[in-house]
């Protein structure tokens, strides 16, 4: 899971990889939940999804243009597109099929 790289975010999600987003914060209770649900989802997925997190207090800039106003809030990317978004905790089967459909893979 990538905190952070040279590349810039909107770099990554104009990738052909899908990306599945996950907007936290620090103090977000359900936010916690989330970080052994994505872990689960990189060993089940490996190499065919990009999986980021990112803190909206320590970048508010993206979370407000994607208008974060809620977390844990998970978004897929493809190409630069937003193919599915949702607020809450979501299981690593449900975020693997919704990866499958929505990003095609």
């Amino acid at each position: 899971m990538n905190t952070a790289t040279n590349e810039s975010f909107g770099d990554i999600i104009k990738g052909s990889k899908p990306v599945l987003v996950d907007f936290h914060a620090e103090w977000c209770g359900p936010c916690k939940m989330m970080k052994p649900i994505l872990e689960e989802l990189r060993q089940i997925m490996g190499d065919q999804i990009r999986i980021l997190k990112i803190d909206v207090d320590k970048n508010p800039k993206v979370a407000s243009s994607l208008n974060i106003s809620g977390v844990p809030t998970l978004i897929l990317f493809k190409e630069g597109q937003t193919l599915w978004r949702q607020s809450g905790v979501v299981s690593a089967k449900q975020l693997q099929t919704i990866v499958k459909q929505k990003a095609m893979i």
